[in-house]
């Protein structure tokens, strides 16, 4: 949350340097992937070959060592792309996500990459602020996967960041101060079991033919993001299952459902 000083306290309360709020606001629509000014996310609906389908990763067993999952801690241990939702019935694997192509991790020297189409989704005279911010933030891996419906009537992308617990559940929580404060957002739907998740939606123009959803949270060590796009008026329950799917996916043992 955004730190609120509050009047006659007796200790003096040291000020923290914050960026400007146009500043965290853009570097905030970045991460989350809700365009400033345009749309970033735009859905094909052309008929397209239907893609190979990502192969499930099964839920780790009692009776076996788990490749992949989440410690007591919160922090997650695999591959991205295991921990990733696997495609839900009714949909196929999507169209790349801009330079991240539609089912891939990345990691090390490909990080680099991976943050450029950041940069790519603001103006030009905020990505030296952004680049700047992102280098605090340590990313230790990114990982993606596009959805697409049958009908082609939405498009989703998964993305997991991975850094920093603290910074993870600070993010997150600027996050949902600036969607509760801000004309660039609207809030949208909550997530049944999932408190902390928030979904974001853009003003929209009245005539619009695409709607658009962007739903966030804090899992330990993942921000996780999901990005939609589709034909207006957005199915805002097909939404939040998919993300309800995903977080529960990350969640550490013992987390209550």
């Amino acid at each position: 949350m955004t730190d609120i000083e509050s009047p006659g306290t007796d200790a003096p309360v040291k000020p923290r340097r914050r960026a400007p709020k146009a500043v965290a606001a853009v570097v905030a629509a970045a991460l989350l992937g809700v365009g400033i000014g345009e749309v970033v996310i735009r859905v094909h609906y052309g008929d397209e070959p239907a893609a190979p389908v990502a192969a499930a990763a099964p839920a780790p067993s009692a009776g076996t060592p788990a490749p992949w999952g989440a410690k007591s801690n919160g922090n997650h241990f695999g591959s991205l792309r295991d921990l990733l939702l696997p495609v839900p019935d009714g949909y196929r694997l999507g169209p790349d996500y801009k330079d991240l192509g539609n089912d891939d991790e990345f990691g090390g020297a490909d990080l680099a990459r991976a943050q450029e189409e950041l940069l790519d989704e603001v103006p030009e005279k905020y990505r030296g602020q952004l680049k700047d911010a992102l280098s605090t933030l340590h990313f230790t891996g990114i990982g993606v996967r596009s959805l697409t419906r049958f009908d082609n009537r939405l498009m989703a992308v998964l993305k997991l960041t991975q850094f920093n617990q603290q910074t993870v559940s600070e993010q997150n929580a600027l996050f949902g101060a600036l969607v509760d404060d801000s004309d660039l957002f609207r809030r949208g739907p909550d997530v049944p079991g999932h408190p902390d998740a928030r979904c974001a939606l853009p003003a929209l123009q009245a005539g619009d033919q695409l709607d658009y959803v962007t739903c966030y949270s804090a899992e330990g060590d993942l921000l996780v993001q999901l990005r939609v796009s589709g034909v207006a008026p957005l199915d805002q329950n097909k939404v939040v299952d998919l993300f309800r799917q995903q977080l529960d996916r990350l969640a550490r043992p013992g987390a209550a459902a």
